[in-house]
């Protein structure tokens, strides 16, 4: 059939790997929201903020209320987050957060993506001052949308910054980040305001950059692809440009 078609394969298996990867983070975003909060969205913000997010990558409502479900039963599988700091190849601080129901499991095997890369696990907080916690809002930036307005309007909940970026599929999406501590009253403000949220995650802003060469990048990618690739990681960050 060609190499196009066989490109095409590739694309669309990578696509579709990736979202599995999404729905598995998101299925257990779901289940500890459940724990703490109920399986009420309406009364757990928390809840709410994951279905929303489930909602941004097309993920089918019926695995989302199965997940709600599951999480809900009295002997459903718990998981406990934590976050891991160290530096990659060539000194890249990377930061990781987790979602697990084995402790030991997950730092033996994060410890040892960073030891095989020539890297080192550090401790906890060693990278607070390269990396900052920050509250991140997305949603379609539509023709009646007023930014310069809205902008004014969401100070009251703690904005920080607002711009207007491009997605994957190209269409512009308008970005609201404010500080960490901000997260609930921004999500309460843009609720009451009707506008509805594709996502809103905690993010790790890189306060300061690594400029590495391209084999460098690539070495310290290398290490990162083998991270996402571990069922209990939720997210990776690092400060290369």
């Amino acid at each position: 059939m060609g190499r196009a078609f066989e490109f095409r394969k590739e694309r669309k298996f990578k696509r579709w790997a990736k979202m599995a990867v999404q729905f598995t983070r998101l299925g257990k975003e779901i289940a500890i929201a459940v724990k703490e909060g109920g399986p009420h969205p309406e009364n757990n913000s928390r809840l709410r903020t994951a279905i929303q997010n489930a909602k941004a990558v097309n993920m089918p409502k019926d695995r989302v209320e199965a997940a709600i479900k599951r999480a809900s039963e009295k002997d459903a599988k718990g998981y406990e987050e934590f976050v891991y700091e160290g530096y990659g190849p060539h000194g890249v601080p990377v930061l990781i957060e987790t979602a697990t129901d084995n402790t030991n499991r997950t730092v033996a095997n994060v410890r040892s993506y960073f030891t095989k890369a020539g890297g080192s696990l550090g401790k906890t907080g060693s990278l607070d001052f390269i990396f900052n916690r920050k509250s991140i809002f997305r949603f379609p930036a539509t023709e009646e949308l007023d930014v310069e307005e809205l902008e004014l309007e969401l100070i009251d909940g703690g904005l920080e910054e607002l711009y207007v970026e491009a997605d994957e599929e190209g269409n512009d999406v308008v970005v609201v980040q404010t500080s960490f501590e901000d997260f609930g009253n921004m999500q309460r403000l843009l609720e009451e305001k009707g506008i509805e949220v594709s996502s809103a995650k905690l993010e790790r802003i890189a306060l300061s950059h690594t400029t590495l060469t391209e084999e460098q990048a690539a070495d310290v990618l290398k290490l990162i692809d083998k991270i996402e690739e571990d069922d209990d990681v939720q997210a990776v960050y690092h400060n290369m440009d």
